[in-house]
């Protein structure tokens, strides 16, 4: 799901090429999108059939909004209905190969697929009251058109989601196979009871993340979709322009900025890096920063978004469906946390800035107030949203159906891109396409979450891992850890935190660990391995666009966002974080004041330079400092402290003295 896909400069920025590498910059967006966003790998409609189709996805985003807030079907016949258009959608969109490019074509193999894999789909929803009372007794064609429907939905799920989310689906459908047989050796029998689980009942694919997905989530992209064309990515930048673009590394500040805020509304850390960096990589280079370090910077800001609430890349409305909390109550919950991850990359930015002695924007490539005030109604949708949603008067569905009503008066008030039938029709096409990967991806999330439930697989793994562990929780968390950076490289972030909530936060709980801190622990570590190398998307994306080494791109980005492999930690041990049991308020200050000086000094200790350069025994003590700050203890809070004040103060009086001596 990508709500802000590409943007022009909103400010007359200079964005000439620098040596030449961005010229045909602008021109190769697409390729690189369509290279590192499964999302934009797609069939290339034109003429007649390009209308059909956006017809046909219009339609479709009309038709969720309207069942969504007035359907009264079983659950079974509107999830079905809803995964049986998705494949309809899925292969008109989609070819088998990234690569394919030719232009009005559908194969007849992709027909077949689509007709037969939306059939069986389509067989369930039309019968399904009948196919309920059958219970455990389904027919052999029963387990014939599941086992069709699973498969279609996988080739589906290769297309536009990836490897990694089918390899693990594969793995456990295998597990619960050997787990089936061991005790019933009928292999027949086997496959009629996986069947019957992952197809045939709200534990499967049709499980909790696909309803949310068909009830919440979907009306949120269409919302989005409608939000980004009324231009308020454009006023995001010339906002962060404004704010950050005056000072030392100013590009790279405003990167930070946008890509934050863009990601109250954005659900793809990839689509980010591409839409921002588009602009602000070149803006940085054109400054001075390395080319990868300006990638890197905005590959972790973009990643960033993905925690950022109100909308969290949608994952938000699924971490409250997992903890049975309400969805206002996850996005508070969120502040703290993504407010130290921001405020991290910014240090780290300040502080290359300053090693390199780089300046800001002149006046003249700033917006002025006076224009922004004027444009402050683009936000009207956003905070119609945040109100009706935390005011618990209506059901987010209805809210969601309202903001998208109120994006479309506000585009139409937006003299300089204002919103036209064309346009309209463009976002409900756009809706529908970012619901085909989210959906898909929730489907095989539910397949994940129901062989682990029907195998008993995850007690299995939680008592592997207690053991292990013993009673050192922090070699549980590291595990934990390391899980969710492998199992969500390449993920969705939806699907990415289905996989989560079901194989890794019950063994944090199991470990005794609050289940909100566990929940936030495992989506932010599945989060990161967007900028973690190996299969580091967003850098590689951003790496493209800044024409350097990908891989150098991505260990930069890790390091920029070491706030987010530290936070996790601080609320596991110190959930006050999350604003989870606070005693008082100054509990969450103090906590948040010594997060961010710990941050701070592992910063300063990662770049090597504070007021001056630092010598290696002091970045050593630094980063010692900054990892005592981030403890939840009052004396280790007071050793950080001291440590980090005094090399502070020496830092400073040194450069004094260098500058004194230079003079």
């Amino acid at each position: 799901m990508s709500l802000f896909k590409k943007k022009e400069p909103a400010v007359p920025v200079d964005t000439a090429p620098v040596g030449g590498e961005e010229r045909d910059m602008a021109a190769d967006i697409d390729a690189v999108m369509r290279k590192y966003d499964r999302e934009s790998a797609t069939r290339i409609w034109e003429g007649t059939p390009k209308i059909v189709v956006r017809i046909v996805m219009a339609a479709f985003s009309l038709y969720c909004i309207y069942i969504t807030l007035f359907s009264v079907l079983l659950p079974e016949t509107k999830l079905t209905l809803f995964l049986g258009f998705i494949i309809i959608l899925g292969f008109l969109t989609y070819p088998a190969k990234k690569g394919s490019m030719r232009v009005n074509y559908v194969p007849w193999y992709d027909i077949v697929l689509m007709v037969v894999g939306a059939g069986c789909f389509f067989y369930f929803a039309f019968n399904a009251l009948s196919i309920l009372k059958l219970a455990t007794r389904i027919q052999t064609h029963h387990v014939v058109l599941g086992v069709v429907g699973l498969l279609v939905l996988a080739e589906l799920c290769r297309r536009c989601v990836g490897i990694p989310i089918l390899v693990v689906a594969g793995a456990l459908v295998i597990y619960a196979f050997v787990n089936q047989m061991s005790w019933n050796p009928n292999f027949y029998q086997a496959l009629e009871n996986i069947v019957y689980k992952l197809f045939y009942t709200t534990s499967g694919v049709i499980g909790t993340p696909v309803n949310v997905c068909y009830t919440y989530i979907v009306l949120f992209i269409i919302f989005g979709a409608f939000l980004e064309r009324t231009g308020i990515a454009s006023l995001f930048i010339q906002f962060a322009n404004r704010v950050a673009g005056w000072s030392s590394g100013g590009p790279a500040k405003v990167a930070v900025i946008a890509s934050a805020l863009e990601g109250m509304c954005s659900g793809s850390s990839v689509a980010n890096t591409v839409g921002s960096g588009s602009i602000t990589i070149p803006m940085m280079k054109r400054t001075g920063y390395k080319p990868e370090f300006a990638a890197a910077v905005e590959a972790a800001a973009s990643t960033g978004g993905q925690i950022m609430p109100p909308i969290m890349g949608a994952a938000a409305f699924l971490m409250a469906e997992y903890m049975d909390l309400p969805y206002m109550e996850v996005a508070t919950k969120a502040i703290i946390p993504a407010i130290l991850y921001f405020a991290g990359i910014f240090i780290a930015v300040h502080l290359e800035a300053k090693k390199l002695g780089l300046r800001g924007l002149a006046s003249h490539e700033m917006p002025k107030w006076g224009t922004l005030l004027k444009k402050c109604y683009l936000l009207i949708p956003l905070v119609l949203l945040v109100t009706l949603v935390s005011s618990g008067a209506r059901t987010m569905q209805f809210s969601a159906a309202v903001c998208i009503l109120a994006a479309v008066i506000v585009g139409f008030l937006n003299w300089e891109e204002r919103l036209t039938f064309a346009k309209i029709l463009e976002a409900l096409e756009a809706g529908a396409r970012g619901t085909i990967t989210v959906a898909v991806a929730c489907g095989m999330a539910g397949i994940i979450s129901g062989c682990i439930t029907v195998t008993g697989l995850a007690s299995t793994l939680i008592n592997s891992i207690v053991v292990v562990a013993g009673d050192a929780t922090i070699i549980g968390l590291v595990l934990t850890m390391v899980c969710c950076i492998v199992l969500g490289m390449g993920v969705p972030t939806t699907a990415n935190y289905c996989i989560m909530a079901s194989t890794c936060a019950p063994i944090l709980i199991q470990l005794g660990f609050p289940p909100v801190a566990a929940h936030f622990f495992v989506f932010y570590f599945g989060i990161v391995a967007d900028i973690t190398p190996p299969v580091a998307l967003a850098a590689y994306a951003g790496s493209a666009i800044a024409q350097s080494n990908p891989m150098k791109t991505g260990i930069t980005a890790t390091k920029l966002a070491i706030a987010a492999f530290l936070v996790p930690y601080i609320f596991a041990y110190n959930p006050a974080m999350l604003l989870e049991g606070v005693s008082s308020i100054w509990t969450v200050v103090m906590i948040t004041i010594t997060a961010l000086m710990g941050i701070l000094g592992i910063a300063a200790a990662l770049n090597g330079h504070l007021f001056t350069k630092i010598p290696v025994v002091l970045r050593l003590l630094l980063a010692a400092a900054g990892i005592c700050m981030m403890i939840p203890d009052a004396a280790t809070d007071v050793i950080g402290l001291v440590v980090l004040a005094a090399i502070m103060v020496y830092q400073y009086l040194h450069s004094k003295r260098l500058r004194s001596v230079s003079a």
